[in-house]
């Protein structure tokens, strides 16, 4: 992993994550309402995707304290997983790619199937449209429900500034935070990293946060 990638995950990510942290917009309204409504979906398979830094991990935790489950990662499914899920009632595929194998993924699929179960997914490419060599698991990565978690709006961008600058005590102005959102490119990862940086230049310039700091963050060019 990059050194920036590896700072935004220690930077922006509490590993408790808490169900009152999490913010619904119009960006993640669909993916949330899904998880919410368990068990009354229409298909016992969910995918939710979207980009790296989106929420899709979050999602997973306040599913998992909610109804109880099992959250696993793809490359460590191994082969005999059944007598370790047998007593979990909902599974959770985190960061799912399709670098995995395929055999052991269409098992796992028709094991929830036969059990009565129920699967998440988390993706950043939408699983219905991965290329799986596999055609029984492609066809059944077509008849999931799928929820998009799309690019952050005016809002939801505005929170995650606020929270996160407020938890490490680093104040901004409405004025500014209105000129941020006007400019910042609209990307989760670029938010965290737009936020890094303010706290960077905070901490280590000893500068108060104005206009010329958010253009510094930003990487606007000066006039």
């Amino acid at each position: 992993m990059k050194k920036k990638e590896q700072l935004l995950l220690n930077f922006a990510f509490d590993k408790n994550y808490k169900s009152e942290d999490y913010f619904v917009s119009k960006s993640n309204y669909f993916a949330f309402n899904l998880i919410d409504s368990w068990p009354k979906w229409e298909k016992n398979i969910l995918n939710i995707h979207g980009e790296r830094y989106s929420g899709k991990s979050h999602l997973s935790e306040i599913f998992i304290k909610k109804n109880k489950g099992i959250i696993l990662k793809p490359q460590n499914l191994e082969k005999n997983y059944e007598k370790n899920l047998r007593f979990h009632q909902n599974i959770i595929l985190d960061n799912f790619g399709d670098n995995i194998d395929e055999k052991v993924i269409f098992s796992l699929i028709n094991f929830v199937d036969q059990h009565s179960k129920f699967l998440l997914i988390n993706s950043i490419k939408p699983f219905n449209k991965m290329s799986f060599n596999l055609k029984d698991l492609a066809s059944r990565a077509k008849n999931c429900l799928d929820a998009k978690i799309e690019k952050p709006d005016d809002d939801l961008i505005k929170v995650l500034i606020v929270k996160y600058l407020s938890d490490k005590q680093v104040k901004i102005s409405n004025k500014l935070i209105e000129f941020t959102i006007k400019r910042i490119t609209r990307s989760y990862s670029k938010i965290f990293e737009f936020i890094y940086k303010i706290d960077e230049i905070s901490l280590k310039k000893k500068k108060s946060i104005d206009q010329k700091t958010i253009k510094e963050a930003l990487g606007i060019k000066f006039e």
